[in-house]
């Protein structure tokens, strides 16, 4: 297992943005007053939205920025969906939960400590 502090972990991953489906609610997309960019969203039913590139057999959220496992970032971090907010969420404490190990295994990445 690979170790590092949880304040740099995601900014040197990113495997998580291009391993799962991000679907949130309407309510979220800035044209409906949320803080997701409407342009990086498609629609799955009339009321849950997902983020681009996330629903491909091999996904990549197109806010995503940067190379998995070396330096990525967010580009629409501040903006980002619940999904992508509570995902991480406790990393921040060194705790990596088996969606993080999973989605850093699909990468060829060793999973955390």
């Amino acid at each position: 297992m690979a170790s590092c502090s949880p304040q740099s972990i995601c900014m040197q991953c990113g495997a998580c943005c291009a391993a799962f489906r991000v679907t949130f609610h309407v309510s979220e997309l800035d044209s409906e007053g949320g803080r997701v960019p409407a342009g990086l969203a498609d629609a799955e039913t009339g009321t849950l939205y997902r983020l681009r590139g996330t629903d491909y057999a091999r996904p990549r959220c197109l806010a995503l920025v940067g190379k998995i496992g070396e330096a990525v970032h967010c580009g629409i971090y501040h903006e980002r969906p619940s999904p992508c907010r509570e995902f991480g969420a406790r990393a921040e404490i060194g705790v990596f939960e088996d969606a993080c190990h999973r989605a850093r295994a699909l990468h060829g990445l060793p999973a955390l400590e």
